[in-house]
């Protein structure tokens, strides 16, 4: 059964709006959350950076079973891995069974640069990376760590561990970080792109060592009760991702990406969001993820428009979907 979960965008909205918008989600049917780690928006027009870790405990609380995760970069400037690991420990010990999985990636300098150090090439990020997971899979076994190098420890334990330990999830974009993350991730996330992209990512993570080894996706979407409404929503909220995935990781300020997308128009926004108000095909997108062996798909509606595409969803979308229920509104 594939788990169809809504998104939380620490970008778009502040965090007290984020907890009624995951209470309306599990209301309305979705069957989990995943969450957004950002100390920078994407966007002017976005305006928002609530920090996850603290918003995570509180919405864990305001909602009744519904599992969340997050995708965080643990590298050693906003988070040494030691308290990446305590805090995903702290919040799987009071909330059993409720964080089943934490995405790891090798990040962007928007949300990284802040701590002075020098940006390292994609390379380095991913030798840190991988020593970050190795870090935090000892301390979760409740091991004494120290290292010396790429990201120093220095007689780092952790005491509070919980039952259920997350899935380590690999963040990839392309097929080869995926290929690279197969032999030490649990699963692979990725998001939306052409059939064929998705295709070569999931075929280089199995070749990596990711056989048999669970797949999530984060998809972009925008629904609104017209195609231009849609088109315009994703236009004004999510144009600042038209930027390749390499300039990306080296722009700092929001502003820095708004004018990178000086030149983007509303028509060039299909490449990078779901844009339509036919619900008919949302479910026929959906359908094709499940198809590609995708067991979670975390819709994030890009536009405003939150409560609007949760109720519409629930009541239209998800109920095509075995698992899901109609909540009758």
């Amino acid at each position: 059964m594939t788990i169809i979960g809504y998104h939380a965008s620490h970008e778009q909205f502040s965090p007290s709006e984020l907890v009624t918008y995951v209470q309306a989600a599990e209301a309305a049917g979705f069957k989990a959350v995943m969450s957004s780690d950002h100390l920078t928006p994407w966007s002017e027009r976005q305006g928002q950076s609530g920090f996850a870790w603290a918003w995570l405990g509180a919405a864990l609380q305001a909602t009744q079973s519904i599992p969340f995760g997050i995708i965080t970069v643990p590298l050693g400037w906003r988070y040494h891995p030691a308290i990446t690991a305590q805090a995903a420990a702290t919040v799987a010990e009071m909330f059993p069974g409720r964080l089943p999985w934490m995405a790891v990636g090798s990040g962007q300098a928007m949300n990284e640069h802040v701590t002075g150090e020098r940006w390292p090439s994609k390379r380095e990020r991913n030798e840190r990376l991988e020593s970050a997971v190795g870090i935090i899979r000892d301390l979760w076994s409740g091991k004494l760590v120290n290292r010396d190098g790429p990201i120093k420890v220095d007689e780092a334990r952790i005491h509070t561990l919980p039952g259920e330990l997350p899935r380590l999830v690999a963040g990839a974009l392309s097929p080869e970080t995926a290929e690279w993350a197969g032999r030490w991730a649990d699963a692979l996330i990725t998001i939306n792109q052409p059939r064929e992209s998705l295709s070569d990512i999931i075929d280089a993570f199995r070749r990596g060592g990711g056989i048999g080894k669970p797949l999530y996706l984060q998809v972009h979407v925008s629904y609104a009760d017209s195609e231009d409404e849609a088109r315009a929503n994703a236009f004004d909220q999510w144009r600042s991702n038209a930027v390749s995935a390499a300039v990306s990781q080296t722009l700092r300020l929001p502003e820095e990406f708004d004018g990178a997308c000086a030149n983007v128009r509303p028509e060039d926004m299909d490449k990078h969001a779901r844009i339509s108000a036919d619900l008919r095909q949302h479910v026929e997108w959906l359908e094709a993820d499940i198809a590609m062996g995708f067991e979670q798909i975390y819709i994030h509606n890009v536009g405003r428009n939150q409560r609007e595409f949760i109720d519409i969803f629930g009541k239209s979308v998800l109920n095509q979907f075995s698992g899901t229920r109609d909540t009758g509104r």
